[in-house]
């Protein structure tokens, strides 16, 4: 066998490995736990869709991945799938708002319609409505 053959196939076999672990590297990461993890932005709900109202660019590079610590009014309370709950805060806007996605909830009934709330999670961006994931109560 060629030399540029055992060398290509050596290439191949080493890009092929490291993408396997890679991928095992994500798919056993671990989620961050959001009650311990300090907030980037503590921010209310009105002023974080507003800065994605005005520059989304901008605020897509200030907000994205990052652990905000949002407080707003409950517009509403959905069921989500996988038994998670989705709350919408509202921001003065009647097109825009804030979701909120929890996986699990320990005091379900904290979640009322018109109450002030306290939220952290990780914001996934915009579309439409600003998406903070992984959320817990503050």
């Amino acid at each position: 066998m060629k030399t540029s053959i055992k060398i290509a196939l050596f290439v191949v076999f080493f890009i092929g490995l490291v993408g396997i672990l890679a991928g095992l590297y994500m798919y056993n990461m671990k989620q961050k736990d959001m009650a311990k993890t300090k907030p980037d932005f503590v921010i209310s709900a009105t002023i974080l869709q507003k800065e994605f109202e005005d520059d989304e660019t901008r605020a897509s590079a200030k907000f994205i991945n990052k652990v905000i610590e949002v407080t707003g009014i409950i517009s509403s309370v959905k069921p989500t799938e996988n038994n998670g709950i989705s709350v919408t805060l509202v921001t003065g806007s009647d097109f825009s708002s804030v979701i909120c996605t929890f996986t699990a909830v320990k005091d379900p009934e904290m979640l009322k319609q018109g109450k002030e709330i306290t939220i952290r999670g990780e914001c996934s961006g915009f579309l439409m409505d600003v998406l903070l994931n992984n959320c817990v109560i503050k």
